[in-house]
């Protein structure tokens, strides 16, 4: 009897660690949508992290301040105090120039045809590529305290900051830390 509650002991331990990390340290979520493309896509698997400290670039998931039962995931680009400002796709923040690297290859394929054939498969997304005049419409905000301003990657969609506006952080779920499904573009952040 006491190597058989030794043993189940154990299982209830590792069982019991499991579930404290899964509830109050990592969470998984789904990414619905395409506001993040091409960094993630529709339908892909992320890992949370709770407890990360949110810095400038971070992906984050975030409950949409309309409507708090949509989960979102968006990038932080303005932080508490911030002045975020874009000007002809150019991001200033603080006065500081930043080049969004990570925007690259869909600012090429938005010269070259306003992103036509990326949306191929949506002709509301083709109409909104076609009638920009650049990547991210022009903006000028001030991040209030205890608050952060998110965009999605591909701008030309997303529903993000700029239409639903600055996310208090206590809607901050967490950290995308990890792309776990599909396999082949396993990635960590």
């Amino acid at each position: 009897m006491k190597k058989f509650l030794q043993e189940w002991g154990i299982m209830i331990v590792i069982i019991l660690v499991f579930l404290c990390l899964r509830i109050f340290v990592f969470t998984p979520v789904s990414v619905k949508g395409h506001s993040m493309d091409p960094t993630l896509a529709d339908g892909q698997k992320l890992i949370v992290y709770k407890l990360a400290k949110v810095e400038r670039f971070d992906i984050v998931t975030t409950k949409e301040p309309d409507d708090e039962s949509t989960v979102a995931v968006k990038r932080v680009i303005g932080l508490p105090g911030d002045h975020v400002v874009m000007k002809n796709d150019q991001l200033t923040i603080n006065d500081k120039k930043y080049d969004e690297a990570y925007l690259d290859a869909f600012k090429q394929k938005f010269s070259e045809d306003k992103l036509q054939s990326e949306y191929s498969y949506n002709e509301l997304f083709q109409q909104r590529a076609a009638a920009s005049e650049y990547f991210t419409s022009d903006f000028d905000v001030t991040v209030p305290e205890n608050s952060y301003f998110v965009l999605g990657d591909d701008r030309i969609v997303s529903k993000d900051s700029r239409i639903f506006g600055m996310v208090n952080k206590e809607l901050i779920q967490g950290e995308v830390v990890m792309r776990y499904w599909p396999l082949k573009e396993f990635h960590i952040f």
